[in-house]
């Protein structure tokens, strides 16, 4: 549901030409790609000895370009109307330096969609350190943001934040039967608890849509 809202929601914008950043499994960029956006997947791949291009191995008709470095993107300045990190920009070694790349390869005027990212003040993921169970920040990479630091990171590379929201008050990867039959009503209540000012404090995830005024 909310993968599916985010491929809405750029095709209503008209995203133009777009990266999809850390693309992963390629879910995103078929969506995206069925909206009717000209989406171009991205991934790293720390494995490869050289950039190259290559099918998705679970959608084999999406072409992705892959590289194992983990900051330079292989893609000339202002090659994209925007770029869309869903889950991707809290796992990052640089993300002063990855921040900055999307920078370059957008055009003035683009706009950069952050979804999923972390909150440091989710009370899910205090539910989780306490269980032992997977949390963000756990791993030497993984960063968790608030308001202030991920308005900063954007600002300091040419960004001007234009929508900032917290969301995902309730879990929307829970696994299972009756999750799978659940998942709409609990998208749609999710959605409703995230607009509690207060509250939402508390959300899993930070969003935010920003432009290039480089």
């Amino acid at each position: 549901m909310q993968y599916r809202a985010i491929a809405r929601r750029l095709a209503t914008d008209g995203a133009g030409r777009l990266l999809d950043w850390g693309c992963g499994f390629g879910q995103v960029a078929r969506l995206l790609k069925d909206e009717g956006i000209d989406v171009t997947p991205f991934d790293y791949r720390p494995d490869l000895a050289e950039e190259t291009v290559a099918p998705l191995e679970r959608y084999p008709d999406l072409e992705a370009h892959l590289s194992p470095d983990p900051v330079k993107l292989p893609f000339g300045d202002g090659s994209f109307d925007s770029v869309l990190s869903c889950g991707v920009l809290e796992h990052v070694q640089d993300p002063e330096g990855s921040v900055e790349e999307i920078a370059r390869v957008l055009r003035r005027g683009g706009t950069f969609y952050v979804y999923n990212l972390p909150n440091r003040y989710s009370y899910l993921e205090r539910i989780a350190r306490l269980l032992g169970l997977y949390y963000h920040g756990q791993l030497p990479d993984d960063r968790v943001y608030t308001r202030s630091t991920s308005t900063g990171l954007l600002e300091r590379h040419g960004f001007v934040v234009e929508e900032f929201r917290r969301a995902n008050m309730l879990p929307l990867t829970l696994t299972g039967r009756l999750a799978t039959q659940a998942a709409g009503a609990i998208w749609r209540t999710s959605r409703t608890l995230d607009r509690v000012p207060g509250l939402n404090i508390f959300a899993t995830s930070l969003e935010l849509v920003a432009v290039s005024n480089r």
